[in-house]
């Protein structure tokens, strides 16, 4: 499926990402969970992001902070605060700095609490989603305090897109776990 264009397209692959990346998880044996992170042989993983996150309690965290960054937008927005998608002092060339102040905040939370925000901030993004037309989703234009976006693509960005991200980068942690 490409990528969604309408709020049933949003939800089924917010859910179905959801979905593979928990079942995912719950197959993780507890060598791959023990086992940090490390992608510094492969060349191909240049990203800030594969040398940032050291195990799955981390990625679960950037997934729940995100959804933060989209409830909390969403609602100031609605509620006549208008602010920006990215708090300040961050802005799209600059949101790498951010994610790592995510990580930082984050280094003492177990995992079975990250677990659990995942599941709570997953469940209220999708409700919110729930709550907007297809237009109001995905016609550019309908809210000024989107941009030239749409609001859709963004639900997009923090759910099935990013959790495709999870998935992708916990699928390679198993294969170089396999390896050793």
């Amino acid at each position: 499926m490409g990528r969604a264009t309408t709020q049933t397209d949003l939800l089924t692959a917010a859910t179905t990402n959801y979905e593979k990346l928990h079942s995912l998880i719950l197959g993780l044996t507890d060598q791959e969970l023990s086992t940090s992170f490390d992608f510094s042989d492969d060349e191909k993983k240049k990203e800030a992001h594969w040398k940032r996150d050291k195990n799955l309690r981390d990625i679960l965290i950037h997934l729940y902070e995100w959804h933060q960054l989209l409830l909390n937008w969403v609602h100031s927005n609605q509620n006549g605060d208008h602010k920006p998608f990215l708090p300040e002092p961050y802005n799209w060339k600059t949101y790498g700095g951010m994610n790592m102040e995510f990580w930082k905040k984050h280094q003492s939370t177990s995992l079975e609490d990250a677990k659990n925000r995942l599941y709570h901030s997953h469940t209220a993004v999708i409700k919110l989603a729930e709550t907007f037309s297809n237009d109001e989703l995905f016609t550019k234009g309908v809210y000024k305090w989107v941009g030239g976006s749409t609001l859709g693509s963004y639900f997009v960005s923090v759910t099935a897109s990013h959790y495709d991200w999870a998935i992708k980068k916990l699928k390679a942690h198993k294969k170089n776990c396999a390896a050793k």
